[in-house]
């Protein structure tokens, strides 16, 4: 049996107070080192960073992939010289991105991309993520606009066409020369220079024009690149249908070989107005024979130079025409041409045209209830219009008959030898 300790008698207000609890333990000298303190606080620091830097991490990453507010593809324009402010700005007022322009920011410097943000227009696809709307502006794959400049015009009606384009900046300095422009369909970004698309187009012609004259037939009466540049605008200027070209150029390659007149009416409205390109009215008689540098109808030969920007297929179509003996060509009435070696046939071609035309034209003329009151007399300049029914005279030299006239100077009392 233990024995007890024995009670020591306590007096009852001892017995009411608590015990005395032992002081703590006085804490080594080596916990007290100031080193093991700093190390201390170190490791608790860097816990707690790599703790911040993962929930960053996480959150960050969840708003560089979430999708965006785009409800369909939009194209947005990126001016010159905006800071990465600006950008967020521009993009979160189009509806690109709905974050807060620090957070694009850091994203972009998380990115590193800070030094690659590109000015343009640019196409965001539909829910882009901030990462895409990042990359698509630092890979620079600027918006293409295409623009199709046809072919056949002059070169000042391209410039001006070029003007009313408000997707190119600047002004052209100088109305390049006649045919030294290719028709194409050209694709620039927003903000190219108009001067930048004229040289573009200038060396397109240039390497297109050597292909084309490598590969020529050699039996071609065209002595030089720019000659062929210039038959081929007359050529364009003569048809619009793809299946004719290489027989319009025969015909007018087998006058230069017989060294007749070409006789196109192109030549007289270049003439008359140059770059402007279009007369606006029918060629009158006394313009037929007006002297003029590019009146074939006056001049043997070629002019001095193209009367309008011919495409591929006309440059084509010249240096490799067809192999014919036709002389002439005359509107067939469809929207075609008919072709004769001989101008008793061309003038059958004529007068069958004529026939259709007077019967079109009197089916077109409807009877009005109440008779119009008489045509005053016409004035004396209007005898100086080529009438479209005027009957041709025979030609006074049979082995150089007058070739005609086509398009929409087919009015003339000149035997239409050549008209559409």
């Amino acid at each position: 049996m233990s024995e007890r300790p024995p009670i020591s008698p306590r007096s009852p207000r001892a017995a009411l107070e608590p015990e005395q609890v032992p002081p703590p333990p006085k804490r080594s000298d080596r916990a007290r080192n100031p080193f093991v303190i700093v190390g201390n606080a170190i490791i608790t620091i860097l816990i707690i960073a790599m703790i911040g830097a993962g929930t960053a991490y996480y959150y960050g990453r969840q708003t560089l992939e979430a999708p965006g507010p785009l409800q369909e593809d939009k194209v947005v324009n990126i001016p010159a010289r905006a800071g990465k402010r600006d950008i967020a700005d521009v993009l979160s007022r189009e509806g690109v991105i709905n974050v807060n322009p620090w957070i694009f920011i850091g994203s972009v410097f998380a990115l590193k991309a800070s030094s690659d943000l590109k000015p343009g227009e640019y196409s965001f696809q539909k829910n882009a993520s901030l990462r895409d709307v990042i990359a698509t502006i630092v890979e620079g794959k600027v918006v293409q606009h295409a623009i199709t400049i046809p072919e056949g015009l002059t070169s000042e009606q391209i410039v001006a066409r070029l003007s009313d384009n408000d997707i190119f900046t600047g002004s052209v300095h100088e109305i390049p020369r006649e045919g030294t422009l290719l028709p194409e369909t050209y694709k620039f970004p927003r903000g190219t220079t108009r001067d930048q698309v004229i040289q573009r187009m200038q060396q397109a012609q240039k390497r297109v024009l050597a292909e084309i004259w490598d590969r020529r037939s050699q039996d071609v009466p065209l002595k030089t690149p720019d000659q062929l540049v210039t038959l081929a605008s007359i050529v364009e200027k003569e048809t619009g249908r793809a299946d004719e070209r290489s027989r319009v150029a025969a015909v007018f390659v087998n006058r230069l070989r017989q060294k007749m007149k070409l006789q196109s009416d192109p030549t007289i409205i270049y003439g008359l107005v140059g770059g402007k390109g279009t007369l606006g009215r029918p060629i009158k008689r006394s313009e037929i024979n007006q002297p003029s540098p590019y009146n074939t109808y006056v001049i043997d030969g070629l002019p001095p130079g193209p009367i309008a920007n011919p495409g591929r297929a006309s440059l084509e179509a010249t240096a490799n025409p067809a192999r014919t003996r036709d002389l002439f060509f005359v509107a067939d009435g469809t929207g075609g041409h008919a072709f004769t070696e001989t101008y008793d046939q061309h003038a059958k071609n004529v007068a069958k045209l004529r026939t259709m035309e007077k019967q079109i034209q009197n089916d077109t003329v409807e009877p009005a209830d109440d008779p119009p009151p008489p045509a005053a007399a016409p004035a004396p300049a209007a005898a100086d219009t080529n009438p479209t029914a005027a009957t041709p005279p025979k030609p006074a030299n049979q082995k150089k008959p007058p070739r005609g006239r086509q398009g929409a100077a087919q009015q003339t009392a000149t035997p239409p030898v050549v008209q559409r």
